[in-house]
């Protein structure tokens, strides 16, 4: 029997298997399992540990293993949501160095104008409390030799506080505008630097303080030193009474720039997997089981071992990639779409189809995973095949880390891709990569991801209980590993005979 010929069986097989599954639980439960909300949550998690398992059956073809790829997963998600996080500050404010609080005198920086009359705001104090005050005096003064100002208010703070030695600030002091009038969704601000997407604070001394987002800007129409601002949201329980901060929405880093340095360092660390083994000779199995460690490690440092996210900030553009869908029919009371993801499994599983078997490294990487010796003969550079199996590796999980992180949009760095290794490997194994390395199945590995996830689609729609779902990860990696080595020993037998 060929190994074009076995390989196949492997693949007819689990197909088979994944019918059978899915004809069951057609039977067994059709009002849960045939919902369109289910089918395309199915497709989802799919493309998702998809391409997870497309990237370790490359190292599993070339005869290694990567056990880091759920903390990878982790630390690339926690990335991108660092890499892309917003902040909003108001667009006039600034630093608070002293407070005379009996005074009414607060001394702040020179880098934004207050004028007498003027509404401010100080907030974010250590000791004084938040508080609404009129501007009655702004005298220059100097601040350890540097230009300063001394804003007199009509009112006095509740504490006293001064900078400590590293020089950190008390405080925040941020200039405030009156609301001219409201209609609907919209009202008139004398402040024109708002953009869309900035926010307002609308802010009153006995109801609080709301937070609403700018959709769009425009000139009003009853006075040139007025703009008209519509808001996203509903203006409902805001008058006039109200006084508005303007707050300026700064990302730290641009979409494409944030995504490409998260896969930079992706594909770094895959490297950096490679020529440990390759050149200091180190065991795949410790290499990558450290990896799990200090992404994991990593990950919970640099969020502070907090829950990051990407908010709404993203629901309209790169959100999408992870949750939108392209809608193939809807009526009243449901519809159904393919998951924009699952386009993305596609053209990365013809990418991969067509890498490992019509080029030259991708049947370097078969040859190496048969018999690493006689490929090193044959002239093949097996450490630099074995470093460009962990470097795929490594960025396809890096593209599973930001499609995780969009999709989830909550990362919790101590559990978020825990045990994601599992589940490419089990899909990998299912779908004809062996773990002796040198054979494998790009279609195989999806169909078996496919298997994979109905498999976990069955436990929660069978109600089976959930603790029993990393014993059924666990018998399916067998029932793969074992059936792997029948048909090995069958081949084997065939071409003796």
């Amino acid at each position: 029997m060929s190994e074009n010929l076995t390989g196949l069986v492997k693949i007819v097989g689990i197909t088979i298997l994944l019918f059978v599954l899915w004809g069951f639980l057609a039977y067994q439960v059709p009002d849960n399992f045939l919902k369109p909300n289910n089918i395309e949550n199915l497709l989802r998690r799919t493309a998702l540990f998809g391409i997870l398992g497309i990237g370790v059956s490359f190292v599993i073809i070339s005869s290694g293993i990567d056990l880091s790829i759920g903390s990878l997963v982790c630390f690339t998600a926690c990335l991108l949501a660092l890499f892309l996080s917003v902040s909003y500050n108001p667009y006039v404010s600034t630093d608070v160095y002293e407070i005379k609080a009996q005074q009414q005198k607060l001394l702040v920086g020179t880098n934004a104008e207050f004028r007498p009359g003027q509404t401010v705001r100080y907030y974010g104090g250590r000791r004084a409390r938040n508080a609404m005050l009129k501007v009655t005096a702004v005298t220059p003064v100097e601040y350890q030799g540097r230009p300063a100002r001394e804003i007199s208010v009509d009112q006095p703070l509740t504490r006293d506080d001064t900078a400590d030695k590293a020089n950190r600030s008390v405080g925040k002091l941020a200039a405030m505008y009156p609301i001219s009038q409201i209609s609907g969704n919209h009202l008139d601000l004398p402040f024109s630097g708002l953009a869309p997407r900035d926010r307002v604070w609308f802010v009153h001394p006995e109801r609080g303080l709301k937070e609403k987002t700018v959709a769009s800007v425009k000139p009003s129409n009853t006075s040139r030193d007025l703009s008209e601002v519509s808001f996203t949201e509903s203006l409902d329980g805001i008058d006039t009474t109200f006084i508005a901060i303007p707050l300026a929405r700064k990302q730290k880093m641009s979409v494409p720039a944030a995504i490409l340095t998260v896969l930079l360092i992706a594909l770094g660390l895959g490297m950096v997997h490679g020529l440990l083994i390759t050149r200091l000779k180190q065991q795949p199995f410790v290499v990558t089981l450290c990896g799990l460690l200090i992404y994991r490690g990593l990950s919970r440092w640099l969020s502070n071992d907090q829950t990051l996210g990407f908010g709404n900030e993203y629901e309209g553009s790169l959100g999408l990639l992870a949750t939108g869908r392209l809608v193939l029919w809807e009526s009243e009371t449901s519809s159904f779409g393919i998951p924009y993801s699952f386009f993305f499994l596609i053209l990365l599983t013809i990418a991969a189809i067509i890498f490992l078997n019509f080029t030259i490294w991708g049947r370097y990487i078969l040859a190496l995973g048969r018999n690493e010796e006689a490929a090193r003969y044959s002239g093949v550079n097996t450490g630099r095949m074995t470093i460009l199996a962990y470097v795929l590796c490594a960025v396809l999980t890096g593209v599973g880390g930001i499609l995780f992180a969009l999709d989830a949009n909550s990362i919790a760095p101590s559990s978020f891709g825990n045990f994601f290794e599992l589940y490419a490997i089990a899909a990998a194994v299912l779908g004809g990569c062996s773990l002796r390395g040198g054979e494998g199945s790009i279609v195989g590995v999806v169909v078996g991801t496919a298997l994979m996830q109905t498999l976990y689609n069955s436990i929660v729609l069978l109600k089976i209980p959930d603790e029993l779902e990393y014993a059924i990860i666990g018998a399916v990696i067998l029932v793969g590993v074992t059936s792997d080595e029948v048909i090995r020993m069958i081949a084997n037998r065939f071409k003796r005979d």
